[in-house]
């Protein structure tokens, strides 16, 4: 039986309404965290144009693959072992895409991550961008945070107490702290969406202008 996650039914299509306004001009996209596969299969199947390349630890693998099997997608190849591992970065460093002319990826995302990852791992993550991106590549990250050090409802609120129970390495991040670390990384924020659930849609570009709004 396929994995499934009812937040992915409820948060996919608000995704990809973003990820069409932003994405038309993308081709080789990395999907760190993939999860379920649900994530994958949907966005793969709504911009036909590009390459999904999913990604997640080893154990996730088999239930993306079950998922990509059902959709048999020629833009959907199959998921990458991939962690964020304190000092080393993305590890095993994965593979750039075959026609990209050794360039890297022209698109990052991930999906509800950040909370769950230490938050060494998320230093991790940022830290491997340059190396994987190329040039003017994007970055978007979905998922609730923390802005200013305070929760934006008490839905985020409550989920951050069950982190700390399930998750204790985990928890929201400081939106502030994030953007520091793509800065680092050379990504600027381009944009910044709320969406539904209390959520967020960050979007940033290696190398592009400043224009961030709340």
């Amino acid at each position: 039986m396929k994995p499934h996650s009812p937040a992915c039914d409820r948060n996919q299509e608000p995704i990809l309404a973003v990820l069409r306004q932003y994405f038309g001009d993308r081709r080789h996209v990395l999907e760190l965290g993939s999860g379920t596969g649900q994530h994958a299969v949907h966005f793969a199947a709504g911009l036909p144009w590009l390459q999904w390349q999913a990604s997640d630890a080893a154990a996730a693998l088999p239930g993306i693959e079950a998922w990509r099997e059902d959709a048999a997608l020629a833009n959907l190849p199959p998921p990458l072992t991939l962690q964020a591992v304190p000092g080393a970065g993305l590890q095993p460093p994965p593979a750039l895409p075959a026609d990209a002319d050794g360039r890297g990826f022209d698109a990052v995302f991930s999906a509800n991550t950040l909370h769950i990852m230490g938050w060494p791992q998320v230093q991790a993550l940022f830290s491997a961008l340059p190396a994987i991106t190329r040039p003017q590549a994007l970055l978007a990250i979905y998922g609730p945070f923390k802005v200013d050090g305070q929760y934006t409802s008490e839905s985020n609120r409550a989920f951050d107490g069950w982190l700390a129970r399930e998750y204790p390495e985990g928890g929201l991040r400081d939106i502030e702290a994030v953007h520091a670390l793509a800065l680092a990384a050379g990504f600027e924020p381009i944009a910044n969406f709320a969406m539904p659930a209390n959520n967020q849609f960050l979007l940033w570009r290696r190398g592009g202008p400043r224009m961030l709004g709340r």
